[in-house]
């Protein structure tokens, strides 16, 4: 029989994926796999890397939003367990499993049958894995700021008051960026350095970006007038994509060097990250994703 680790995420979403777990299990028997149940906690997980090593799971799946699977993946990657990964989205924000599209049926088969995908993995100064987004600027500390409280109540709605009232903080700021090897300067609100086009609730902000095209891809908004702000948020409402917007620096490449005279913080899929400067580097198909 084969065995499945799901790691779910108590307090993500509106924390009701406890309320879905039975179901959960049930998927899975009926597929003849034998589920074990890793819950997170804040600080020391260590006894998720021990209870891999003890169970030897065919696969593990995170249930929680987009910093539950960043959390998964580090702790495989770090500690060199090579096993597929997959995802049920239950947090407040689930980027990466709406770019997958998969419902729950196809997802437990191809759970049932080992299908799986080899996805990139960006990786920041070395020592920091991401699956979807790394990204500095305005508003990108937001998802860090946010009471847990009013996050789980409120969901993505939580963000939006949030940016409301950083609205008059809204500052440009220098950055210097080197794209393999190529240097660009922009005064920008913010950076975003994306692996799927998914990001921040929207499904498909760029037109290019791929999850296994071996590249990540830039889009730094520049600045701009209200206006201008306005015309591009349009854009994103109505799902268009915005790399070509005349508002975007868009980039790809393997390697990016960003700089900034400002101190920032970056953040990593909603995760507090490393002050700048940052290097983020693509890892090719490094996890294989089951889908």
């Amino acid at each position: 029989m084969k065995k499945i680790l799901l790691v779910y995420n108590p307090v993500s979403g509106h924390a009701e994926f406890k309320n879905r777990l039975d179901n959960v299990i049930e998927h899975f028997q009926r597929r003849g796999i034998f589920l074990s149940v890793y819950r997170t906690q804040a600080g020391d997980n260590s006894a998720f890397v021990t209870g891999v090593k003890l169970s030897k799971p065919a696969g593990v799946i995170a249930a929680g939003g987009d910093g539950t699977l960043h959390a998964v993946i580090n702790w495989l990657k770090k500690n060199s367990i090579d096993l597929p990964v997959g995802v049920l989205g239950s947090g407040t924000s689930n980027d990466f499993a709406t770019h997958l599209q998969l419902d729950d049926e196809k997802f437990f088969d191809a759970i049932a049958a080992g299908n799986t995908r080899p996805v990139d993995l960006g990786l920041v100064n070395g020592t920091k894995f991401f699956i979807n987004v790394a990204s500095a600027g305005v508003f990108t500390s937001i998802a860090h700021e946010v009471d847990s409280r009013l996050k789980n109540f409120l969901g993505k709605s939580a963000y939006y008051l949030r940016g409301l009232g950083e609205l008059k903080n809204f500052r440009a700021v220098d950055f210097d960026i080197t794209a393999d090897g190529k240097n660009f300067s922009a005064e920008a609100f913010l950076f975003l350095v994306i692996n799927s086009p998914a990001v921040a609730g929207f499904k498909k902000i760029s037109s290019v970006a791929e999850v296994d095209d071996g590249k990540l891809d830039l889009l730094a908004l520049k600045k701009t007038s209200t206006a201008g702000l306005l015309s591009l948020t349009k854009k994103l409402l109505a799902g268009e994509c915005v790399d070509g917007d005349e508002n975007i620096l868009y980039l790809q490449a393997k390697t990016f060097e960003i700089k900034s005279s400002a101190q920032l913080v970056g953040d990593i899929d909603g995760e507090a990250g490393d002050p700048l400067p940052l290097t983020i580097e693509t890892v090719p198909r490094a996890i294989n994703f089951f889908c």
